[in-house]
């Protein structure tokens, strides 16, 4: 086991009871990540160091830039366009709106333009979550009876597509059409619980320019990094057991930041795990890539 020191910092931002979903603008050099529990989306600006806390009508887990104006925005009941400039959000489509008992999870943008997007019950209820494509206006499914839908990203070239059930503690791989961010295959097993050298489970995954995948291991307190057949490249060990998801920042997109969570935690668990909920810096020296826009 691999386990490499990096240059880290707890970012001075509020506490998230459920912190997930960060995402960076290279154009401000701005982060954005949500509190899910706590309906909040958060605006940290490196350059300033300066945190805005949003307040939002629903959860919400998921956001990516559309243009300079407008970014999309996975709420628990489907896609909202979000205007930057007052945060006015405009339904784009709905995604289970009938279904009050499940929300929106993990999710990414293919490098087609197209967003990928998981859906789970509020309770983690067995296999209430989907997995559907979203092709601007038309919303596909893609996997159903998933209970925890994560660890959703691609291949740079789009040829690849990962995602999770945390509750199964799997790792799937699958063979994508570049062109339409839809399977050509049947998913394949590529990581299991075991394959996490600190333990815990599966949550958010990014991958970097060279294909690997870097997962946030929620109850295992760490990023690991994974080469695209899954041997383990190295594990960087976060303060905070409950890690949740990981986004490349930064102009060369060499750091990496990673949102955590004290969600379920009694007072007793919180008194022992001081920085759950916080956010993270790691100057680890990553080769990220940035996240595409979503193509309406």
């Amino acid at each position: 086991m691999t386990i490499t020191p990096a240059p880290m910092r707890k970012l001075k931002t509020e506490c998230c009871e459920l912190g997930v979903g960060p995402h960076y603008d290279a154009r401000t050099d701005t982060a954005w990540w949500f509190d899910i529990v706590g309906k909040k989306l958060f605006e940290y600006c490196f350059s300033t160091a300066e945190e805005k806390a949003y307040a939002l009508p629903r959860m919400a887990s998921v956001i990516a830039e559309i243009d300079e104006q407008r970014q999309i925005i996975a709420m628990e009941d489907g896609l909202y366009i979000r205007a930057k400039s007052d945060g006015a959000l405009t339904l784009l489509s709905s995604i289970e709106a009938d279904n009050p008992s499940t929300r929106s999870n993990d999710g990414r943008v293919h490098p087609s333009g197209r967003l990928w997007i998981g859906t789970m019950g509020k309770n983690a209820e067995w296999q209430a979550g989907t997995i559907y494509c979203v092709d601007g206006l038309r919303v596909q499914i893609l996997y159903r009876k998933i209970t925890i839908p994560n660890s959703i990203c691609f291949s740079p070239d789009g040829s690849i597509g990962y995602f999770a059930d945390t509750a199964v503690n799997t790792v799937w791989r699958v063979r994508l059409d570049p062109a339409s961010a839809l399977p050509t295959h049947d998913p394949e097993p590529l990581l299991t619980g075991g394959d996490l050298p600190l333990g815990g489970h599966f949550d958010g995954s990014i991958t970097d320019v060279d294909g690997n995948l870097w997962n946030a291991a929620w109850g295992g307190g760490s990023i690991s990094g994974f080469t695209p057949d899954g041997t383990l490249i190295t594990t960087i060990e976060i303060p905070a057991a409950q890690t949740s998801c990981a986004a490349f920042v930064g102009k060369d997109l060499d750091k990496l930041i990673v949102t955590s969570a004290w969600q379920g935690y009694d007072p007793a668990a919180r008194a022992s795990d001081l920085g759950a909920g916080f956010t993270y810096l790691i100057d680890g020296g990553f080769s990220g890539q940035l996240a595409p826009a979503f193509c309406l």
